[in-house]
């Protein structure tokens, strides 16, 4: 195949597994559900946090920056903390505990029953992000997995939104989708009909 080709392919395999997703009526409902527990959570004065591994990781970052800064319209900053962005916690955590413990560790000191901590995981079997589920079982944070389609070891907590699809990069652009999905509604709960 050429780039051509190549391009329009991706793009396809990309829409059928978004046009999968919206068809599964499960699953959009638990992303509504997620959404409106971010937007509650919010309104208690609660806030956000998010973690993933790798690409992950980025997809962490990124929608905590939208919750702080802004999504679609101008309007007040929102909490949220993405668990993945200070080196000297992450390395002084690894060395000391190791880095299962990565995630964990700072929803302890950091997480707040009512919270809500989003895990994104392509394969919800993340040695960090299940270690912190037990945590946000244990204080009382809703917990939120954002994985694959396979069955996994994150599906036993919460709230699981399952993908439909085995390959990586399928999964991180849903995901992505998911997580503005989530911003999208959080705004429009909140401050909705402020538009710049």
């Amino acid at each position: 195949m050429n780039a051509l080709e190549i391009a329009k392919a991706q793009v396809r395999e990309s829409a059928e597994v978004k046009t999968k997703l919206l068809q599964d009526e499960k699953m959009m409902r638990k992303v509504a559900e997620v959404a409106e527990l971010c937007a509650e959570a919010y309104k208690k004065g609660k806030k956000t946090l998010w973690a993933g591994n790798g690409g992950s990781a980025a997809d962490a970052q990124h929608m905590a920056g939208e919750m702080v800064s802004r999504f679609m319209f101008d309007r007040p900053g929102l909490p949220s903390i993405a668990l993945t962005t200070d080196t000297s916690i992450i390395t002084a955590i690894g060395n000391d505990y190791g880095y299962e413990k990565l995630f964990s560790r700072q929803l302890q000191a950091n997480g707040e029953e009512g919270d809500v901590f989003i895990g994104i995981s392509t394969s919800g079997n993340s040695g960090n992000l299940v270690e912190a589920l037990k945590v946000c079982k244990e204080k009382g944070i809703v917990s939120v997995a954002l994985v694959g389609e396979k069955p996994c070891k994150m599906d036993e907590y919460d709230h699981v939104i399952h993908i439909p699809s085995g390959v990586t990069p399928r999964i991180q652009e849903c995901q992505t989708l998911i997580g503005h999905i989530i911003c999208c509604c959080v705004e429009e709960e909140i401050f909705g009909g402020v538009k710049n």
